[in-house]
């Protein structure tokens, strides 16, 4: 059986996320998306990839029940 991979490519990246390579590349540039350079290459690690999409997830929910909450008082 294969080891999953650690490190992650920014074509790996962009198809785990569904996103274009250019899109991923911008991310990291911005510092919006945890990546290291090697070189002239981004790299990400797995690890800390899948911690980002849980905080996103986590605070687009908190957005979402803000939002409710605001739209109740009126």
């Amino acid at each position: 059986m294969p080891k999953e991979k650690e490190i992650l490519t920014t074509k790996e990246v962009a198809e785990y996320l569904n996103i274009h390579p250019l899109t991923v590349h911008r991310y990291a540039r911005e510092g919006k998306i945890p990546a290291f350079k090697i070189g002239t290459d981004w790299r990400f690690h797995k690890k800390y990839l899948e911690k980002w999409i849980k905080q996103k997830l986590i605070y687009n929910v908190q957005s979402k029940e803000r939002k409710k909450s605001a739209l109740d008082k009126t």
